[in-house]
């Protein structure tokens, strides 16, 4: 029973990002061929031309420029090229998504480090965009498990980077860059073993305090009351109702649940008591893509999750890229603000981030977000990074603030907090002025936030934030001519 799980709702696919077929020289052929492609269209397009990638998902949040020059031709980058086994790595084309990179991964009894919770997140944007998942408290952020990878640049040439080579600086500056300093093209990354279960353990807190402490001490012990734990992650309902939910891989075969159906994750969580944690199980792969199903509950938007109407929604349409359809087809046509006016509602502000603060000043935040922004639930999930050590091509330690791009600092626990809606806009009130108070407050608790969605630093601030004159030398190097959009321009001014 326990070897027959692995092959529990995993999907047989044509595509061929699911376990490598074929011959290792055709596999390898066929990437060399996929680059050869890529550069050519990247030659294509005139100088004067934006640079976009020919793509029909996205997880971004901001606007993207408009342009009608055709994008990167990415066709053949989605694919894993190789795993091994033994050592542990797998090659990936910059443009796999971690559905299929998964896929292949768990038919060795692996995973990589850390899995973004969305299915259509691709390694290549994990890491040029930071990602984070339950396993970040003990792995960190996706970034930090890529051993090299070849990098399409600015100047339209491929170069490999890896930590101590010629490249070395991109290699530690690629992360948070956005595609702003060149695209992925392959990726080796580390993988981990797994068990084909995931025993839970949702804790109910009533005090935010408790709650960060708790945290805290899961984060430095990696077991809670005697049991190990592999996966940690959070949800604040409000102040006196919030949970922490501790994984442990488990080989012990027993009844699993599965939330890919009429019942709902996050409404799984909670429970009465405070006392008694409430006990759930799930396969690895339906773990792994817990939040998925209901984007994480931004599905309630859609009414996906009232009982009539989730029988009558398409089980294979039940996922986060779905949802994202329907906000673009949205922000097409305007229907929901047009909704909003014809019922006499306020205009609405779109509050959609994930922010990081340390995990001292967690419950103060949560605090603060809970008087000033009304959007409930709030997903948290702890992250330390997993690489302290390095040194440069010029021997320079990287013990302190290793990512310049996103300088966390090494050895101290942060808390991710994500929350995804929107607010009413008060009249008088400044374009963005949510978002801005949460930035204010985030940079008052000595925190980070995520360049996803749309951001209001002014120029000086935004430099100070994200790398200043390390990414200025980085761009002079490897975008000379600036064919690609600089950072503040893609995060802050296309807004």
């Amino acid at each position: 029973m326990v070897d027959n799980v692995w092959s529990l709702r995993l999907p047989s696919r044509s595509n061929s990002g699911t376990t490598p077929s074929g011959t290792a020289d055709a596999r390898l052929a066929a990437h060399k061929a996929a680059v050869t492609r890529l550069i050519e269209s990247y030659q294509a397009i005139p100088d004067d031309s934006p640079v976009r990638l020919a793509k029909k998902t996205s997880n971004l949040f901001r606007p993207r420029e408009k342009t009608t020059a055709p994008g990167l031709d990415v066709s053949g980058l989605n694919r894993v090229i190789s795993i091994d086994p033994d050592a542990r790595t797998a090659d990936v084309g910059g443009m796999c998504t971690y559905e299929d990179l998964v896929d292949a991964t768990l038919a060795h009894r692996l995973t990589p480090f850390v899995v973004p919770q969305l299915k259509t997140i691709t390694l290549g944007g994990a890491v040029t965009g930071l990602g984070i998942e339950s396993a970040s408290f003990r792995n960190g952020l996706p970034h930090e498990s890529v051993l090299e990878m070849d990098i399409l640049t600015g100047s339209g040439e491929v170069v490999t980077a890896r930590p101590g080579g010629e490249h070395d600086d991109l290699y530690w500056g690629f992360p948070n860059s956005y595609g702003t300093l060149g695209y992925a093209t392959r990726l080796r990354i580390k993988l981990e073993p797994v068990e084909p279960f995931v025993e839970l353990r949702h804790l109910r807190f009533t005090s935010l305090d408790d709650l960060q402490t708790t945290m805290d001490m899961v984060c430095r012990e990696h077991a809670y009351a005697d049991e190990p734990v592999h996966y940690l992650d959070g949800v604040m309902f409000t102040a006196t109702e919030s949970y922490l939910t501790l994984g442990r891989q488990t080989s012990e075969p027993g009844p699993v649940s599965d939330y890919t159906g009429n019942e709902i994750y996050y409404r799984s969580i909670q429970h009465g008591g405070a006392d008694t944690p409430l006990v759930d199980r799930l396969t690895i792969r339906d773990y792994l893509w817990r939040w998925d199903t209901d984007w994480f509950w931004c599905s309630r938007a859609f009414g996906a999750q009232h009982p009539v109407v989730r029988r009558l929604w398409p089980k294979q349409l039940r996922r986060s890229s779905f949802y994202w359809k329907l906000i673009a087809l949205d922000r097409r046509i305007g229907l929901a603000d047009y909704l909003e006016r014809r019922q006499g509602n306020l205009p609405r502000e779109r509050v959609v981030q994930d922010i990081e603060v340390p995990i001292e000043n967690t419950a103060e935040f949560l605090r603060w977000f809970l008087a000033n922004v009304p959007i409930e639930p709030v997903w948290l999930c702890p992250l330390r990074l997993g690489r302290t050590r390095g040194a440069s091509a010029d021997g320079t330690s990287r013990t302190a603030r290793p990512w310049p791009l996103y300088p966390l600092e090494p050895q101290r626990t942060y808390v991710n907090a994500g929350f995804w809606s929107a607010v009413p806009v008060q009249p008088g009130q400044e374009d963005g002025y949510t978002n801005r108070q949460i930035e204010r407050e985030v940079h008052h608790l000595d925190g980070h936030k995520s360049l996803y969605s749309e951001s209001f630093y002014d120029r000086d601030e935004f430099d100070a934030l994200y790398g200043g004159d390390t990414y200025t030398s980085l761009k002079e190097r490897y975008d000379p001519k600036g064919r690609l959009l600089d950072l503040y321009a893609k995060a802050v001014q296309q807004r």
